[in-house]
Parts: C-alpha cells; sequence; structure tokens
C-alpha cells in the first residue's frame, strides 16, 4: 500500500462513517487514507502522520490495532472513536498511548480542533480560494467569505449533508447552489422547500407527495420534491420549522433512501443529495424537545456558518454594486460611507431592498444619500464609526485569543477557558480570524 507521508489514515468499517470523516478532513485541508478494517491500518501505519481508529470493529479490534501501533510506530498518533464510550475502555486506551478518545456522533469542529492539536497544523493543505470558479452570481470579497466558499468547494463532490448555518438573509441559499453547481450533480435539479412558509397539513406531501383522495382536496395524484429532485439536490430551507410530527419520516427518508406518498402504500426510492439550512439554534431546540436529537446530527454532519453582513463589511459595496448592476447605476461617495457605516440587521436582504428603493428614488444614474431609505441616511455614532468600531473590536479579540494561547502553551481547550468561552466557539473565532 502506498500512500502520501502525510496522510491521516480513517480506519472504521463502517464506508458511510469512513466517508464522512475524510470529506470533513479534507474540507479542512488534511490528506486522508480510508481503511475498513484492522489489518488495513496496520498496512497503512508506517504512510501516515496520525491514525483516527474506531475501537469496536470485526476481526482485529481497534484496542489491538493501537497496541500494534504503539510497539511499532510509536511516535504515530493515534485517536480512537467509538459510539460506546466505557471510562474502563478510556483509561485503557490513554494508558495504552492513545492521543485522545472522541464520542460518535463526531462533532467536526472537536474532531478537526484535536487533529490540529496533534498534527499543529503542519499536515494541512493551504487553504486557497485562488483556485475557485466564481460563478456570477456569488460575490465575495471579504476573507470570511471566502474561506467559506473553499470549504463549500472541497463538501461539494461528496454525498454528505451539509447544514447552513446563519442569521435571515446572509445568502444561505446562495452557498447551498454553489455547492450543487460545484459537484458532480450539477446538470441534475435542485429543489427548494421552504419548510417556514409551507402549512403543518401540507409539509409532507409537499416533501413526499401525496396520491389521489388521500386528503380533502387531493384531486390527483402528486410528486414529492425528494421525487422531483431524484440524482440531484434537496434544499430544505428553514429546517428549523420543520413540524415534529414529520420529522421521524424525514429522517427516514435521510438514512435510507426510501418513502411513501400521503396516502399510498407503495414505496418509492429516491438518490438526493441533502441540503439544509436554518437560521434557529437547533441544539437549543433539540435541548427544549421541539427538534429531534437524532435527526440534527444526520443534517449536521457538515456545518457551514454564514457570517452577518456586519461582520463582513469588505462585502457591502460590492454587493451594492452587483445589486445596481444591471440598471446602469453607480453609488456617490457620500453613499458609501453610510452604506459602510450601517449594520445591516437585515443582512443582505435588506441590502437589496435598499438598492432597489434607491434607484427607484434616484434622479440621475448616480445614487446620492438621500436615495436610500431614511434608516440609513441619518445613522447614529455608534454606526458613522461601525467600520472602525468593528475593526477595532476584531483586532481587540485577536489579541485577546493570542495572548491566552500563548499563556496556555498553545492549549485551545484552556485558552477557551480562559477566555470564558466554549471550546467550539474558540475554534469559530479562530477560523474567523484566520488564525
Amino acid at each position: 500500500m502506498t500512500a502520501p507521508s502525510s496522510c491521516i489514515a480513517v480506519v472504521d468499517d463502517e464506508q458511510a462513517q469512513r466517508e464522512l470523516l475524510a470529506t470533513a478532513l479534507n474540507a479542512a485541508g488534511y490528506t486522508t487514507l480510508l481503511c475498513a478494517d484492522g489489518r488495513e491500518a496496520l498496512d497503512a501505519a508506517p504512510h501516515c502522520s496520525l491514525m483516527l481508529l474506531d475501537v469496536r470493529m470485526p476481526g482485529i479490534s481497534g484496542l489491538e490495532v493501537l497496541e500494534r501501533v504503539k510497539t511499532e510506530w510509536p511516535s504515530l498518533p493515534v485517536i480512537l472513536l467509538t459510539a460506546f464510550i466505557d471510562v474502563r475502555d478510556a483509561v485503557s486506551a490513554i494508558k495504552a498511548g492513545a492521543q485522545d478518545y472522541l464520542e460518535k456522533p463526531v462533532d467536526i469542529d472537536e474532531l478537526v480542533a484535536t487533529v490540529d492539536d496533534a498534527l499543529g497544523n503542519a499536515h494541512r493543505r493551504p487553504l486557497t480560494d485562488t483556485a475557485l470558479e466564481m460563478p456570477p452570481y456569488v460575490i465575495a470579497e471579504s476573507a470570511q467569505i471566502r474561506r467559506l466558499l473553499v470549504q463549500a468547494a472541497r463538501v461539494a463532490d461528496s454525498n454528505v449533508t451539509v447544514l447552513i448555518m446563519g442569521e435571515s438573509g446572509v445568502g444561505k441559499e446562495i452557498i447551498a447552489r454553489f455547492i450543487h453547481d460545484s459537484s458532480s450533480r450539477r446538470a441534475m435539479p435542485m429543489v427548494r422547500v421552504d419548510c417556514g412558509t409551507l402549512p403543518d397539513n401540507l409539509v409532507e406531501s409537499e416533501i413526499f407527495g401525496h396520491e389521489k383522495g388521500a386528503f380533502t382536496g387531493a384531486d390527483t395524484q402528486r410528486r414529492g420534491q425528494f421525487e422531483a429532485a431524484n440524482g440531484g439536490t434537496v434544499f430544505l430551507d428553514e429546517v428549523g420549522e420543520l413540524p415534529l410530527a414529520v420529522q421521524p419520516k424525514f429522517l427516514n427518508v435521510l438514512e435510507t433512501g426510501l418513502f411513501r406518498r400521503v396516502g399510498g402504500s407503495r414505496e418509492f426510492h429516491t438518490e438526493v443529495r441533502v441540503i439544509a439550512a436554518t437560521n434557529r439554534d437547533l441544539e437549543a431546540e433539540v435541548r427544549q424537545g421541539t427538534f429531534r436529537e437524532d435527526l440534527f446530527y444526520r443534517l449536521n454532519v457538515f456545518p457551514l456558518k454564514v457570517p452577518p453582513l456586519r461582520e463582513r463589511p469588505d462585502d457591502i459595496l460590492p454587493l451594492a454594486d452587483h445589486i445596481l448592476k444591471s440598471r446602469k447605476f453607480r453609488l456617490a461617495p457620500a453613499t458609501e460611507r453610510l452604506l459602510r457605516a450601517y449594520e445591516w440587521p437585515g443582512n443582505v436582504r435588506e441590502l437589496r431592498n435598499a438598492m432597489e428603493r434607491a434607484a427607484v428614488m434616484a434622479n440621475g444614474s448616480l445614487i446620492l444619500p438621500n436615495d436610500l431609505p431614511p434608516q440609513l441616511q441619518k445613522p447614529s455614532i455608534t454606526q458613522m464609526s461601525g467600520s472602525v468600531l468593528v475593526g477595532d473590536m476584531v483586532e481587540i479579540q485577536r489579541r485577546a485569543i493570542l495572548e491566552a494561547l500563548e499563556k496556555t502553551n498553545g492549549n485551545k481547550t484552556h485558552a477557551a477557558v480562559l477566555l470564558g468561552i466554549s471550546r467550539r466557539n474558540f475554534i469559530y473565532k479562530l477560523r474567523d480570524y484566520g488564525m
């Protein structure tokens, strides 16, 4: 077996789990080598920089592989993965030389952070946007969005489910479209289901279809969106609005590809890639019992978080110019300053509405400050200095993170505790600031 000298061996007897972990690590810039059992893991060990190792596998178990690895290749870091957390197993694994021990379903951010800690980022391929082909509907000047698009492009050709998170109006559908268009499914349909606008009694019919006579008003047979998108992508917008009663059936089609139309007994199979989006905190919804935990984990295989417009001011003017381009309008310098100073609580959607209104109000081809909506014409002192304040705050937070890492000798978990935030939030901030 040959492999790059700098790679991560992903060892799991379940193919879906291997592919899921590899996709996450590839998107983070790592090279991976997939192993289906303990024998393949031992063959791969001399060629790898780190091993992700499932504990419970048929044949040679993970703990047996660990023992062999630590005898023959003692410097190779091993991270154990298991769905069956047992304190005795954990103690045995650490004593046997495991670098760390993570529970399935694996949190992707925690996985990447743990691998980073073990390897120090030394084996990552550089995440670069220079090779990205930007479709005309994608406007991305800020470093935050370009980094997000690099990850989106890397996950595009896999079949794993992507969960796009972000405030209302940030452009989650644009990211979903970019993923679909960057994938091998681009020639097939991408079907959008708006879970937030469908009445509860019609959601199941919209997603799965219905047979004639299934309910009052069902005068004809109807195909659902999963049927219509076969071979392509289903985009579930505002998936947090999905009624609790429908969630088990939705989970089933995600796991098996099988479903029945409402009022029917025949079982259909569909082969689709699912991308979901939400502006809700689904983890909080799970805790409150309004969203199924198993469905959340099935959706949250590869999370992408779109930052609000106020956190990426470099995108404001390019987006405004793009919106106005077809109408051949341009912005006066004073108008540009107002646009950059405003906080945009409605994000890109609010910017689009403001530009469309300004185009109607303008007397010529130049958009002046008094053509803007009233809330933009007289910004507060905070808004007027917003770009400066945002820049200052980013630098303050960046320095605090660097100081915390220095005080804890680079330990991300201890640095997060020192700053009083969760490890996951700390990892997000490292990525947002390009650190």
